[in-house]
């Protein structure tokens, strides 16, 4: 009988159970599919001896994590090593044009300022502040919100700025992004590097708060870099698990959880769907609300959760696209070879644009497409002189409902592979003779995403949408308390969950503490 069940084990599953083995404590990671680690799947989906990160590849969140820093030397005794590069990110516009963010901020501060006189002023800024305010931004970001240590926190604020300064520091924290790209910065280049980012934290360049979240982003990418694992997202999975039976935890695959089981109100264990019962008296659920509602607690009385669940809102899709490449790529824009992540966008219009097509349930006529370069960072990933891209397109509809550019027809399974080529025919005019120099590509839509990865709702990566109202205090639900419930000894993790997506295993961390590690 083990101390804590976890089901699933994604990011947050994982830093859960490697956090509660090492306090002593004894954890049975239970995983529906056939291998571990949720949205870390490194795979050979292209050809052999190129090695794709099929779906979560960046690992900058979890780097500069507390959870990162509590797991971090005893993950690297496992194999857990990250690749760096000192140009995290860039924009390319459809003319050429370009700007690479770099790890330097003096030289950041150069190249904006020479785009655009006062930008790089305002760029040391705005990264500046973040880096200020990083104690209480971040304990508000990644802390057990409902708690005396984020009251104390609170507290300190109002001692520093007053009632009325710290008022004003949460409106001016609301600003969307168009909001402060348009009105700090003059040059389109600029705007159009960060407008991009607003989309990995499932929000558009109009949304509550996605300008301080694009702030934030520019700090951590210009403090940490975008550095990914070597051999990919899957040894650090392997890493994860070696750790976790080293402290003698236990991981199975292939092991789908029909029900969490509950008496007098306690949880009591599971009930796998092979009929198997095992107990425990702590259960933690990296899952979707919905899943988590209508499947593993189906018959459980709580009313107000579920009626909840049903108003529960994922957000748009997610499309991926893997190439295996005869070399490296050659962009006809220099300075381009080094970069880890390069979003083909032409800047704040073109990305709303896009998202808005994709939450209407229409194919973007021009999505917004990022690309990475993971094997300019690890070469152990593909065999001697070739390369590979990571492409994400983080705003494709759910379901489709219609083409914005009227040419493609049907739903997924039938789009798939058009939509593909839509995007190709972006990259291709950017990368010198690519219909040479490619040998494969395996595409991804949100509805394969979702077959992969049940928590996946309609492709969503994030456990929903990320607006104001489906977010800090009130995420999951409005009522939600740091992912408990009514029922004793149930844990609520995952990305639907407080702090939210990403990498950063911080509801994992979060419950882990609460739970004695």
């Amino acid at each position: 009988m083990p101390d804590h069940i976890i089901i699933g084990s994604g990011i947050n599953g994982l830093v859960a159970a490697a956090l509660l083995a090492l306090k002593g404590q004894s954890v049975l990671i239970l995983e529906r599919e056939e291998m571990a680690g949720g949205c870390l799947r490194t795979a050979e989906v292209t050809l052999p001896g190129f090695r794709h990160d099929v779906m979560a590849a960046t690992w900058v969140l979890f780097m500069t994590s507390p959870a990162g820093a509590a797991l971090g030397p005893h993950l690297a005794r496992h194999g857990f090593e990250y690749c760096h590069t000192p140009h995290p990110t860039a924009v390319l516009r459809p003319d050429g044009s370009a700007v690479v963010l770099t790890t330097k901020r003096a030289e950041n501060i150069s190249t904006f300022n020479a785009l655009s006189p006062g930008d790089g002023d305002q760029h040391a800024a705005d990264v500046g502040g973040v880096e200020a305010d990083a104690p209480f931004l971040f304990g508000l970001l990644g802390g057990a919100l409902w708690s005396w240590p984020t009251a104390k926190l609170l507290w300190g604020q109002v001692r520093r700025r007053g009632l009325r300064g710290l008022a004003t520091w949460f409106g001016t924290a609301l600003v969307p992004a168009r909001g402060w790209l348009e009105t700090s910065y003059r040059s389109p280049l600029i705007q159009a590097l960060y407008a991009p980012w607003v989309l990995h934290c499932g929000l558009t360049p109009e949304s509550s708060y996605s300008g301080q979240m694009g702030k934030v982003i520019a700090f951590a990418l210009e403090a940490a870099g975008a550095p990914v694992v070597r051999g990919g997202s899957g040894k650090a999975v392997e890493a994860f698990l070696g750790l976790i039976r080293e402290k003698g935890g236990e991981v199975r695959t292939g092991a789908d959880v029909d029900r969490i089981t509950v008496k007098d109100g306690r949880v009591t264990g599971v009930t796998l769907s092979n009929g198997e019962e095992i107990r425990a008296n702590s259960v933690l659920a990296s899952v979707a609300p919905g899943q988590l509602m209508t499947r593993l607690l189906r018959g459980v009385n709580l009313p107000e959760d579920k009626a909840a669940a049903q108003n529960f809102r994922h957000g748009r899709g997610n499309f991926q696209l893997h190439y295996a490449l005869d070399r490296p790529p050659e962009w006809l824009t220099p300075g381009l070879d080094k970069v880890a992540l390069i979003h083909l966008s032409e800047g704040i219009d073109s990305v709303s644009k896009s998202a808005n097509e994709a939450e209407r349930g229409m194919l973007p006529a021009a999505p917004t497409i990022c690309v990475g370069q993971p094997a300019t960072m690890d070469p152990t990933r593909v065999p001697e002189s070739k390369s590979l891209l990571w492409l994400q397109i983080p705003d494709a509809p759910r379901s489709i409902k219609g083409d914005a550019a009227g040419e493609i027809s049907g739903d997924w399974d039938a789009a798939r592979e058009a939509f593909a080529d839509r995007i190709e025919a972006i990259l291709a005019r950017h990368i010198r003779d690519f219909d040479k120099i490619k040998l494969a590509r395996k595409a991804y839509s949100p509805k394969d995403l979702e077959e992969l990865n049940i928590n996946l709702v309609g492709g969503d990566p994030y456990g929903g949408l990320c607006s104001v109202d489906q977010f800090f205090l009130f995420r999951p639900f409005p009522h939600s308390t740091n992912g408990v419930n009514a029922l004793k000894g149930f844990t609520h993790i995952g990305a639907s969950t407080h702090p939210g997506p990403g990498l950063g295993g911080g509801s994992g961390y979060l419950a882990a503490k609460r739970l004695g590690a």
